[in-house]
């Protein structure tokens, strides 16, 4: 009996063919040899997306040489700035002149800051803290001398919120209070979905608007998320507690990407949606619930769509805004 494959050999494996065809196609005998391992164990296809997606974020195995050694193909790692470069950088001189920078509008209830589809924008406060703003998402920011109060209108928002004993820092979303002295959290409130809440640093007490009258709170720690359900069912929510690893992929949009594991290929479709006016279709509903692993940049979904191709046998064919992707076997909604 053949020993089976460990996941290391696998991804290995998915490496080499990655380098493989990036250099170009496949000869008739190895493109064979390809799809037999490609269907010989679940696990590779997922190998090979994670591959395809570390190919699209480094420079290709043709320019590399021959000489490539798979081995290297790692995801490159961005530099982070420390506490106290990101608190320099943040200061209050620093911040109004951002502010202004940004051609936020002002209103009497507060300042309003948006971005706009595929736009991703840090917004540093006054206090020290910042805010940093998804994809077609709308904040307004109020601060006075008890408390400091943003106000999520629509899309997600990342905040870090500096300490500050004597001012809570208050994020108001659909009829909450999202409150604490010190935290990392993201808050997100999307159409037709309950607004979700996930605290990766400190802690965060979760409370009804004053104007529901109901005093009950909710704690939610780091590494918990917590959906937000309409405010007056707040006794029915529970915190529920994520792999680190979780929280990862759910905050890649950080650095422009968005991280797939095992989601199907139609919701990873929506989530590219959000980030373009690129839009993927996909007319075999065998297709679209196929499982996606892997990092992909968040504004790419045309690359996106080509390992996906390549990966499950399927034909790409762009028209205008649109990306078809349908089986080999089948017509693509395009030439219909």
């Amino acid at each position: 009996m053949a020993e089976r494959d460990t996941s290391r050999d696998i991804d290995q494996a998915a490496s080499e063919w990655t380098a493989r065809l990036d250099r170009g196609p496949l000869p008739p005998e190895l493109e064979a040899a390809y799809q037999a391992w490609l269907s010989g164990d679940p696990r590779c296809k997922g190998a090979m997306l994670r591959a395809r997606a570390l190919s699209m974020m480094s420079e290709s195995a043709q320019a590399l040489g021959p000489d490539f050694d798979p081995a290297r193909f790692a995801e490159p790692r961005r530099p982070r700035l420390s506490r106290r470069q990101a608190l320099t950088w943040t200061g209050a001189g620093l911040a109004t002149a951002s502010l202004a920078a940004l051609g936020v509008s002002t209103a009497a209830a507060g300042t309003v800051i948006s971005t706009e589809r595929g736009e991703i924008r840090l917004v540093p406060l006054k206090d020290g803290s910042t805010v940093l703003l998804n994809t077609d998402s709308r904040i307004r920011v109020r601060y006075d001398k008890d408390q400091r109060v943003v106000a999520l209108l629509k899309g997600e928002a990342y905040f870090s919120a500096a300490r500050d004993e004597a001012r809570p820092f208050v994020v108001e979303v659909n009829g909450r209070r999202l409150r604490t002295a010190q935290a990392g959290f993201r808050v997100r409130k999307l159409d037709q979905a309950p607004v979700d809440l996930l605290v990766n640093l400190g802690r965060v007490e979760v409370s009804a608007a004053p104007l529901v009258g109901s005093p009950r709170s909710v704690a939610v720690n780091a590494n918990t998320r917590l959906a937000l359900s309409d405010p007056t069912h707040i006794s029915a929510e529970r915190p529920r507690l994520i792999a680190p690893e979780a929280v990862t992929r759910e905050l890649a949009w950080r650095e422009g990407k968005l991280a797939f594991e095992g989601e199907t290929l139609d919701q990873a479709a929506q989530a590219f949606a959000r980030y373009s006016d690129t839009r993927i279709r996909i007319s075999d509903p065998v297709l679209a619930r196929e499982p996606v692993t892997g990092l992909f940049a968040a504004n790419d979904p045309v690359g996106f769509s080509r390992a996906i191709a390549r990966v499950f046998d399927a034909r790409l064919e762009q028209d205008g805004d649109e990306v078809f992707l349908a089986r080999n076997t089948q017509p693509s909604a395009a030439a219909q």
